[in-house]
């Protein structure tokens, strides 16, 4: 095996630090800067008239809670490898996310956590994670889907013949996993991936869905509350029925961190565009829910990057 110098080793080590830190802040202004649907005039206008120390405070505070429930939700599961503190969960949480700012569906996030703990613990770190984000997805799926419902049974957007489908096939999906979760591929089995989450104690999995279900709380309310501010008067239900229906369509798309916002925005047009909301207000309440969650973590991680020691040398 080849053996790296000590300095070389810390010159590619500081390199990968700089090249991921340069290419989240790269995608991030090519995002905001070359998004000809963003209508800065109208969106200045708007601000000039409704802006308010209070609203922005609550907004950001929404923001912190968001990412603080995340945290709180990786210290809760870390603690099945080792207790953590909340700080060093927060240096985690938010070096991975910058880390897989832009890798397809953040997989660059697992690696970024895995790079805290030893070697050993690697693949553990990897499947904790998938445990945290896992829960997070499912929660979207059953809200999303009762808030498809709803807005479904006010607009009519999709037959109730393709909704019947739709949960036919949701059901159909559930029993041939049931039936098939013995069959072994590769050594892998859907029982041996039951068990090994039930390896985890059931208070961990407790509080891990709790802290799940804040999150969603928080960041669905700010995406309706962004509404409120740009003047959107629409029934609270309608308007949340939207919201998780496009974050439940929105989060089944493949999509890399940097284009959230894009992806979510494009969902949104449709949905928003049937309630009568202009398409200007869509892509900034869109883009504003992704610089105020995506995009400051991001920047705070990547002070937390840069100064990331491996395990041999810390």
């Amino acid at each position: 095996m080849i053996s790296i110098p000590h300095k070389t080793k810390h010159f590619l080590v500081l390199l990968l630090k700089v090249l991921i830190v340069g290419g989240a802040f790269y995608f991030i202004y090519n995002q905001l800067a070359t998004n000809d649907k963003l209508d800065w005039g109208q969106f200045i206008t708007k601000f000039n008239k409704n802006k308010s120390v209070l609203g922005i405070g609550f907004l950001l505070l929404l923001s912190v809670l968001n990412r603080y429930f995340e945290i709180l939700k990786w210290q809760n599961l870390a603690s099945h490898i080792k207790p953590i503190s909340v700080g060093e969960a927060t240096k985690q949480v938010l070096a991975a996310l910058t880390a897989g700012i832009f890798t397809p569906n953040g997989v660059g996030e697992y690696a970024g956590k895995a790079l805290y703990y030893d070697k050993q613990e690697t693949k553990q770190v990897i499947f904790l994670n998938l445990i945290c984000n896992g829960i997070q997805m499912v929660l979207t799926v059953i809200i999303g889907l009762f808030g498809l419902v709803y807005f479904n049974a006010q607009f009519h957007v999709i037959a109730t013949q393709t909704v019947a489908l739709l949960f036919g096939a949701l059901v159909l999906l559930f029993v041939l996993l049931f039936l098939i979760k013995k069959i072994t591929i590769k050594g892998y089995s859907i029982a041996k991936l039951i068990d090994k989450i039930n390896e985890i104690p059931k208070r961990i999995h407790q509080k891990n869905i709790l802290l799940g279900i804040c999150r969603y709380l928080v960041f669905s309310h700010q995406y309706y509350f962004l509404f409120l501010a740009f003047d959107v008067d629409i029934p609270y239900w309608t308007l949340m029925a939207a919201v998780t229906s496009v974050y439940f369509l929105a989060s089944s798309l493949p999509t890399f961190q940097f284009l959230d916002f894009a992806v979510k925005g494009s969902v949104a047009l449709f949905f928003f565009g049937i309630l009568g909301v202009n398409e200007w207000i869509v892509i900034f309440v869109s883009t504003l829910m992704w610089f105020l969650n995506v995009v400051l973590p991001v920047l705070i991680g990547s002070y937390y990057v840069l100064n990331f020691k491996t395990q041999k040398s810390s």
